[in-house]
């Protein structure tokens, strides 16, 4: 199958999918339940896994093996994310039944922001060979930082850029229903869900200059990098109304991805003098990812114990 057509194919079930999400099921807003987040975050995933076996077929076990790869390491990563996206809806008070407009926009936001991220990665490595080393250093150096649970001291909503838009930009100082905009006696005004839709974009900017490098460590090809990016990036709505309280709980989870981006990082660097099997990079990323989890869930087990028998 040439690139066109494969091409053509992810883009083709990316909009079909996103119109039924939001054209059909999430037409009117309201909260999202746990019921409803499950379902949909297994809709992505299957679909995920679905695009996953047409990539084994039409471009060979190696690509399969890179794409499912790429999606866990962005999967995994996605709960940095959810973190911050917690943080964001708590300080602005945003109603739960607006949530999910945020972050479905947020999102798209996200796709084409990636998009452009990963373009102009690829030509970046294509041209010099040299910033693969930089990249790997610097997903070392973030690795470490998160796993000294450093990764979430970034205050988006006081960041430069979100106090810049407060100066500039025209803002109600109450909710106006779902809208972004409005217009008050005459004069178009941002509301500040607005204000967080743009919060979401910029820390989704931030996060992307570390997924993007990690996913590169597992392959060049630009169409595997992108889709299994999305692919991952599309179901972390869903995922978010699943786990925003649960994420809470994973208390070694910061361990397990500051060693997944250190890991990558390394394999970056000695690129050029071993190459890391991909399955053994899927095998170390998963059980380390795996692991985080079972490990935060035991101690909270036992710790419960702990205060019930205080």
């Amino acid at each position: 199958m040439d690139a066109s057509t494969s091409w053509m194919i992810f883009t083709v079930v990316v909009l079909i999918m996103l119109f039924v999400d939001l054209g059909i099921f999430n037409k009117t807003p309201h909260e999202v339940k746990t019921k409803e987040a499950l379902i949909w975050t297994g809709v992505w995933i299957t679909l995920a896994m679905a695009f996953n076996g047409f990539v084994y077929l039409s471009r060979g076990p190696q690509a399969g093996i890179e794409f499912f790869t790429g999606y866990v390491v962005e999967k995994s990563l996605s709960v940095d994310n959810i973190f911050v996206f917690i943080t964001i809806f708590k300080t602005f008070k945003v109603p739960l039944k607006f949530q999910h407009r945020v972050l479905f926009w947020g999102i798209i936001g996200a796709v084409l922001l990636r998009g452009l991220f990963i373009g102009l990665g690829s030509v970046i490595l294509t041209q010099f060979h040299w910033v693969f080393y930089l990249f790997g250093a610097f997903l070392v150096f973030t690795g470490i930082q998160i796993a000294l649970d450093k990764g979430h001291e970034l205050d988006f909503v006081e960041s430069p850029f979100i106090r810049f838009c407060k100066r500039v930009m025209p803002l109600t100082h109450e909710y106006h229903d779902k809208k972004f905009f409005v217009n008050l006696k005459g004069k178009w005004m941002a509301t500040p869900l607005f204000l967080v839709l743009l919060a979401i974009e910029f820390s989704d900017v931030i996060f992307a200059v570390d997924s993007i490098p990690a996913i590169f460590a597992i392959t060049l090809d630009p169409y595997i990098v992108f889709t299994s990016n999305i692919f991952a990036i599309l179901g972390l709505r869903s995922m978010y109304f699943l786990l925003a309280n649960a994420a809470l709980r994973f208390i070694y989870l910061s361990y397990g991805l500051g060693f997944i981006l250190c890991f990558v990082g390394v394999k970056m660097l000695i690129a050029d003098f071993y190459k890391i099997p991909s399955l053994v990079s899927l095998s170390v990323i998963s059980v380390a990812l795996i692991l985080s989890v079972i490990g935060s869930l035991v101690y909270e087990k036992r710790n419960g114990r702990k205060k019930n028998n205080i």
